[in-house]
C-alpha cells in the first residue's frame, strides 16, 4: 500500500525543523533541520526564505522515503500570529505549484506546541522557553494568555527570571533591601563586574535571550538554599498558573478536569520552578489535571498535517492561529 505522505515543518529563532510521516502512522516521521532561522522584516515573515529552505528538505526527506508525493502540509512558525501574512498570502499557491498540495495549515507555534502537548483533546499547554504563553481550546475556539515578549509580558518565562535575578544581583551590590549575594556572586562570574553590566547587556539585540540565560543561575541558588531565588520563583510559578487559569476550559466544560501541560525548555530548571507551579496550579485550578505532554511542535505539526489528509482535524480553525486556507481533496 502506497504511503500518504505529509510533511510538517517547525520554525523558530533556532532554525527550521522538516519532517515527513505517513498520515496513517504520524508517530514515526523522518526529520532533516537547518540551524538558519527564517528571516522576518517589514512585511513579515519572509516566505520566500522559509520556501528556499523547505522545498530541498522536502526533496532530501522524500527521496530517503522511496519517493512519492505529500498530501498536505503544516507549518508551525514563532511569531505566526502576528508576522504570518506574507505566508498566508504566498504559501497556498507556491506549495501547491512546487509540491503539488492543496491542503494546508499555518499554525502558530503555540498551537503547534499544543498539538504535541495534548492532541486533538481540549485543555490548557503553557510554552515556556525565553518567553512564556499559554493556549487553551474546549475545541471550539483558541483561548490565549500573555505571549506579549519580555517588555509587556511573557511573565515567569526565562527571560522574565533572569532580569528578576539581575536585578537582585545589583541590589546586592548597591547595598539594597531584596538582593542576593548568591546572584551577585553568580553575576559576576557570568557576565563580569556588575558595574560593566549596562554596557554587557543594553546593546544587545538578543536581549531577551541573553536575560533567560541567567535563568538557569536562579534556579541553582534556589536549589541551593538562596531565599531570594526562590521568591522569584515563586512568583514565575504565580504568573504561569495565573495564565493557564485564564485558558483553561472551565469545570462545566471539562468535567473531568481541564488537562494541563507544560513544555518547552524552562521547565528543565526542575524542582525549584515545579514544586512552587504545582502549588500555584492546584490552588488557582482545583480541577486542573496535570499531564505529561506527548511531543513537541514539531511532533504537533505532524499530527496537524495527518489530521488535514485523514479529514480528522478537530482543533479549532482561527484566521492567525490556525489557518486552514484550503481543504479540498489532495
Amino acid at each position: 500500500m502506497t504511503a500518504r505522505w505529509v510533511l510538517a515543518v517547525d520554525s523558530g529563532g533556532s532554525g527550521l525543523r522538516t519532517a515527513l510521516a505517513d498520515a496513517s502512522n504520524p508517530a514515526r516521521a523522518d526529520s532533516v533541520e537547518s540551524r538558519e532561522p527564517v528571516r522576518t522584516g517589514d512585511g513579515g515573515i519572509d516566505a520566500g526564505h522559509l520556501l528556499a529552505q523547505l522545498l530541498p528538505m522536502a526533496r532530501t526527506l522524500l527521496d530517503r522515503a522511496g519517493g512519492g508525493t505529500v498530501s498536505a502540509v503544516a507549518i508551525g512558525a514563532a511569531g505566526m500570529a502576528t508576522l504570518g501574512d506574507r505566508l498566508r498570502a504566498e504559501l497556498p499557491t507556491a506549495l501547491a505549484e512546487s509540491l503539488g498540495v492543496r491542503r494546508l495549515a499555518l499554525a502558530a507555534d503555540a498551537v503547534t506546541a499544543y498539538a504535541g502537548a495534548l492532541g486533538q483533546r481540549p485543555g490548557a499547554v503553557v510554552a515556556a522557553g525565553t518567553g512564556m504563553i499559554a493556549m487553551g481550546t474546549d475545541l471550539t475556539a483558541w483561548h490565549r494568555a500573555d505571549g506579549w515578549g519580555h517588555l509587556l509580558g511573557d511573565c515567569g518565562g526565562g527571560a522574565w527570571i533572569g532580569r528578576a535575578g539581575l536585578e537582585a544581583a545589583l541590589r546586592a551590590h548597591d547595598g539594597r533591601r531584596g538582593g542576593s549575594a548568591a546572584l551577585l556572586a553568580r553575576m559576576e562570574s557570568v557576565f563580569g563586574p556588575a558595574q560593566e553590566m549596562p554596557g554587557v547587556l543594553y546593546p544587545r539585540p538578543d536581549r531577551p535571550a541573553v536575560l533567560a540565560s541567567f535563568a538557569p543561575e536562579v534556579g541553582r541558588c534556589a536549589a541551593q538554599g538562596d531565599a531570594v531565588s526562590a521568591s522569584i520563583l515563586a512568583g514565575a510559578a504565580r504568573h504561569i498558573a495565573e495564565a493557564t487559569e485564564a485558558v483553561c476550559p472551565s469545570a462545566a466544560e471539562a468535567p473531568g478536569g481541564c488537562e494541563v501541560a507544560l513544555t518547552g525548555g524552562l521547565f528543565k530548571l526542575g524542582d525549584p520552578l515545579l514544586v512552587p507551579l504545582r502549588s500555584e496550579l492546584s490552588g488557582q485550578l482545583p480541577h486542573a489535571r496535570p499531564v505529561p505532554a506527548a511531543g513537541d511542535p514539531l511532533a504537533g505539526a505532524v499530527l496537524l498535517a495527518a489530521a488535514l489528509a485523514t479529514d480528522s482535524l478537530r482543533l479549532p480553525r482561527h484566521p492567525t492561529l490556525l489557518h486552514v486556507p484550503t481543504e479540498q481533496g489532495s
